[in-house]
């Protein structure tokens, strides 16, 4: 098959969050197995144009608000797989990627528009005619929609399209003025087959409108997004193409995370032998200041700080938890009061805490293999990779049971991980003490580790799936 993929972030060139990480991997995956595969990206003003070659073709999109013109440049990864970067310094040579320090950019309906519509007009000027088109989020919402709408008798009208949610909170809402700024016939804007949503523009909810096929990033959000609490005002929607509506795993890259070959350790270790886990819990406890004492489980988060992953709940809880004796390691960075609240964590129990803000990748390596315990209470999870991380390291996870969390961790006696179902204090400060219970048994945590250890979360499984639901359309 031929598939053009389109993402506005793909690791290693720019990434906010998973998105990048997913658009990093996915596409690579494909062309491993026999697709012919071209990533469409935008060139922020961070991706170095020295290792991209031109192509020799230029973007002219023509929008009522003016012509936006730019050179398409390509960057060769494998016989299968090239990422075709759109340059427009207007639009993307700025600090950001949605927004800089004052907020997100006013015109990001402009800059979303020119990637959307510009992937398309790329594909045509390359003359690559795709299979399948498959777009993610917001950002990329209104391909389904232009491909219905603008390209019929041409080659592209033979393309079926895939829109990925992976994160359905962030929709992509503008005044609907934008109708008129962009050239949008005001006939979509209504609730009931268009763009309208609640007198805005809401670009994710075209994505899903329009889009032949729709996947979210694990099967439990699939199910989760249907329903009023987890749907985000979109859940009727979601209902009625429930039909189309798939739920598949994110992978991980098992080359990059794995502790048998993790450069980032001080020792390495496998489900065989786990004698470099220890070498890389006393490395993490001395790193921070922390004594080492065997007999106290140590507990660790790497995290964005922010409402979605449950700090309040995880702050609210470690005072009580930490009069017991066990050690707390925190490595992050988001919001100012979270950020405030885990310094005046460590401020009280300097002994037993520890805290990082900030983003460090070797430091996230250490803390994923020298913990005993990872701790992941999130409101709403639609898939989380670091549940995964931890498992291939023999880090037993503590996850609150809601979205890929609960289709990646097993609990009960048997299990791999710890599950907590409310999202409420004393679910948490329990699944703690079950962690405290486990580390007191040591065989039975070898047990849980090894068992961590033994699950297949690479990215090859994952493309397979995807591979099927392409195949069908």
């Amino acid at each position: 098959m031929k598939i053009l993929y389109v993402a506005s972030e793909v690791t290693p060139f720019s990434k906010t969050g998973g998105l990048g990480d997913v658009a990093g991997s996915l596409p690579a995956a494909l062309a491993e197995l026999g697709h012919e595969v071209k990533i469409v990206t935008p060139r922020y003003a961070s991706i170095k144009t020295d290792r991209l070659t031109p192509t020799g073709h230029h973007l002219e999109l023509r929008f009522p608000f003016g012509i936006e013109r730019g050179p398409i440049l390509s960057l060769r990864q494998s016989p299968t797989l090239e990422v075709l970067f759109l340059e427009n310094e207007h639009f993307y040579g700025r600090g950001g990627i949605y927004g800089d320090a004052w907020g997100e950019f006013g015109d990001n309906h402009r800059r979303f528009a020119y990637l959307s519509l510009g992937a398309l007009q790329a594909a045509q000027r390359l003359g690559f005619h795709p299979d399948i088109i498959h777009v993610n989020d917001w950002q990329t919402g209104l391909v389904p929609v232009a491909l219905q709408r603008g390209y019929q008798g041409t080659p592209l009208a033979r393309a079926r399209s895939v829109f990925t949610i992976h994160n359905l909170a962030y929709q992509g809402q503008f005044n609907k003025h934008v109708m008129e700024d962009l050239g949008l016939p005001w006939e979509l804007f209504n609730a009931e087959h268009g763009l309208e949503f609640y007198d805005t523009v809401n670009f994710l909810k075209g994505g899903i409108q329009f889009a032949d096929a729709l996947t979210t990033v694990s099967p439990t959000y699939a199910k989760e997004i249907q329903q009023p609490e987890g749907g985000a005002s979109l859940d009727g929607l979601l209902r009625r193409r429930q039909g189309v509506l798939t739920g598949i795993l994110n992978g991980i890259d098992v080359h990059e995370w794995s502790p048998e070959t993790d450069t980032y350790l001080p020792a390495r270790y496998g489900a065989n032998d786990l004698s470099g886990k220890a070498v890389c819990r006393r490395e993490l406890l001395r790193r921070f200041g922390l004594r080492e004492d065997t007999s106290a489980p140590v507990f660790g988060i790497v995290s964005r700080l922010a409402w979605q992953k449950g700090i309040d709940l995880l702050l609210e809880v470690m005072p009580q938890a930490l009069h017991s004796d066990i050690r707390f390691i925190a490595v992050g960075s988001g919001e100012g009061h979270y950020e405030d609240g885990l310094r005046a964590l460590q401020h009280h129990f300097p002994q037993q805490v520890g805290t990082f803000i900030g983003f460090d990748q070797g430091l996230s390596h250490l803390v994923e293999a020298g913990a005993d315990f990872f701790i992941m209470p999130s409101r709403y999870e639609p898939c989380g990779l670091n549940q995964m991380y931890s498992l291939r390291y023999g880090t037993v996870p503590i996850v609150r049971a809601t979205g890929g969390l609960v289709d990646t961790v097993e609990g009960g006696l048997d299990g791999n991980g710890i599950l907590f179902e409310a999202f409420h204090p004393t679910a948490l400060l329990a699944a703690l003490r079950r962690a405290q219970a486990l580390y007191a048994e040591p065989e039975r945590l070898l047990a849980f580790r090894r068992r961590g250890m033994g699950k297949d979360f690479s990215w090859a499984a994952s493309a397979r799936k995807y591979e099927r639901l392409f195949a069908s359309l």
